[in-house]
C-alpha cells in the first residue's frame, strides 16, 4: 500500500503522453467537475483540441440523490458542441466506484448518442461497485482503508494529491 502520494503535476505528464498520439484535433473532451474539470483543461489546451470543451456536474445523476440531498456547490454543466455521432474523452481525476462516471454517462446521453465514450482519469485506486474501466490512466494505487483520494489545484494551477477522511461523495 502506497503511504507516499506521487507527484500528481508527473503523473498529470504521463497522462498527456498517452493520449498525444491517439487524439485528433476534432477529439471532444468533457471534465467532471471539479478535478475532471481541472485535468480537461489543461489537456483540452495542451493536446490543442478545436471542440470547445465541456464540463459536467453529475449532482442530479448520483444514485444516491435521495440519501445525501443536494450538494450546496452545484455548478452548471455545460456541452458547447454535437454530442451525437462525437468520440468524447472523458475526464476525471480519481476512479474509485464508478458510480460518477455512470452518472456522466447518464448525462451526457440526455445530450445525444455518442459515437464513443473513453474515460481518462489520473488515477485508479481500484474499489470498482460498477464494471468501469479507464482507457487512460496515469497510475493505479492502493488507497488505505477509510480514506479518500483528492486532488487539489492551487492559485498557480499546479495539481497535487492529499489523502483525506472518508466522506460521503
Amino acid at each position: 500500500m502506497i503511504t507516499t502520494l506521487p507527484e500528481a503535476e508527473a503523473l498529470y505528464a504521463k497522462l498527456l503522453e498517452q493520449l498525444r498520439p491517439r487524439v485528433r484535433p476534432e477529439t471532444a473532451m468533457v471534465g467532471i467537475y471539479t478535478g475532471g474539470v481541472w485535468l480537461a483543461e489543461r489537456l483540452h489546451a495542451d493536446l490543442d483540441l478545436r471542440v470547445p470543451l465541456g464540463a459536467i456536474d453529475i449532482s442530479f445523476y448520483r444514485d444516491d440523490f435521495h440519501q445525501s440531498g443536494l450538494k450546496q456547490d452545484i455548478k452548471r454543466s455545460h456541452i458547447p458542441f454535437e454530442v451525437n455521432d462525437r468520440h468524447i474523452l472523458l475526464v476525471d481525476d480519481v476512479l474509485y466506484t464508478g458510480r460518477t462516471v455512470r452518472g456522466a454517462m447518464n448525462e451526457l446521453f440526455d445530450y445525444g448518442r455518442p459515437a464513443s465514450i473513453e474515460l481518462v482519469v489520473l488515477v485508479d485506486r481500484g474499489g470498482r461497485e460498477l464494471p468501469i474501466c479507464a482507457q487512460y490512466v496515469a497510475e493505479t494505487i492502493e488507497v488505505p482503508a477509510g480514506r479518500m483520494l483528492v486532488l487539489d489545484r492551487d492559485a498557480s494551477g499546479r495539481l497535487s494529491l492529499r489523502y483525506d477522511d472518508e466522506r460521503a461523495q
